[in-house]
């Protein structure tokens, strides 16, 4: 079976996250999908461009983002609010 990035428990949908990403700051949100079945490794649906992210999340500030598992924090932050 080829290694895959570990998924961390607490990220499922309905979770609060953190976003981060290289050329923004971190941004926060609620996973509102997993894609992991599209996402199987080894599967490069015929292209080298666009590949397909694991996680749908809905960010506070009304954007629709889409995310690898390295790039999402649960955000223990808000959580005990």
């Amino acid at each position: 079976m080829p290694e895959q990035n570990p998924v961390k428990p607490d990220i499922v949908v309905g979770a609060r996250v953190r976003v981060r990403r290289e050329a923004e700051t971190t941004a926060q949100g609620v996973v509102i999908e997993d894609f992991a079945e599209l996402t199987t490794s080894g599967q490069s649906l015929g292209r080298d461009w666009a590949p397909v992210h694991r996680w749908a999340v809905a960010l506070d500030d009304g954007r629709l983002v889409f995310a690898h598992d390295g790039e999402l924090d649960v955000d223990t932050a808000s959580s005990g609010q």
